[in-house]
């Protein structure tokens, strides 16, 4: 696991905006996993830049997120199939057929098992992820086994209230209770993996996966067993930390 501590979120930002950029020029048609959340938001605007100044394109890049609200339509401003067209897609290159939202209508079961399907034929190259106060990735809150795939997910109040506090205007009422999210060996099977981790709120969560047992308690520890894994966290993120990186 690779650490690096920079001093702020607009620093976090530039390091992961320049480890996407860089795939997506040496490989033109990398696959993709993203992110939603206050999180990735920066580093979406650095790449929709980039696009704009230097031309990378992502005309053959595919994209798979990690999850959706379940009972959101597509359409609705907090889904995250709308979040992604308005913080990065509606400002690149990148084609509708090739981005992968997990659906959040419908038949919940056949829409997992029909997003484990496209990741199997789709390895990720590189994955995104943020990770929540209580340690989770993607959706998977503590105690989901390593061994998921793509599920649904009743989420913790935590994440609720978290959420609501973020993007529902403090209304726990309006936040979805369910949510489709991919498992842990999906996100587990991505070549690269980047978490960027930023605040000081996330420093239990940061120094449990960086420094704690690996435990489905906190679900992000299981990273220390993937083979290439980059986290960028600002100093307040790192505040627990006792080792040097």
């Amino acid at each position: 696991m690779k650490v690096i501590i920079v001093k702020n979120y607009e620093e976090a930002s530039q390091e992961a905006a320049k480890i996407f950029i860089n795939q997506v020029k040496e490989n033109p048609q990398s696959i993709l996993g993203l992110a939603t959340g206050s999180t990735p938001i920066r580093m979406y605007e650095l790449l929709r830049e980039d696009h704009e100044k230097n031309h990378t394109s992502y005309k053959d890049v595919k994209s798979y997120n990690l999850d959706e609200y379940f009972g959101l339509d597509a359409s609705h401003p907090q889904s995250y199939h709308y979040f992604m067209y308005k913080n990065l897609f509606n400002g690149i290159d990148i084609k509708d057929e090739n981005v992968h939202v997990p659906c959040g209508q419908g038949n919940i079961q056949e829409n997992c098992d029909e997003y484990n399907k496209m990741l199997a034929e789709n390895p990720v190259d590189i994955q995104l992820l943020g990770i929540g106060s209580n340690g989770h990735i993607g959706f998977n809150e503590p105690g989901t086994d390593f061994d998921s795939r793509t599920h649904y997910v009743d989420l913790k109040e935590s994440t609720i209230q978290d959420n609501a506090r973020l993007f529902f205007d403090g209304d726990v009422n309006a936040v979805p209770k369910q949510a489709i999210s991919m498992g842990i060996q999906n996100i587990m099977e991505a070549k690269k993996v980047v978490l960027i981790a930023c605040g000081k709120n996330k420093e239990d969560a940061v120094k449990g996966m960086i420094e704690g047992p690996v435990t489905p308690e906190l679900p992000a520890s299981v990273l220390q067993n993937h083979k290439d894994v980059t986290v960028i966290i600002d100093e307040a993120a790192a505040g627990l930390l006792e080792k040097k990186y």
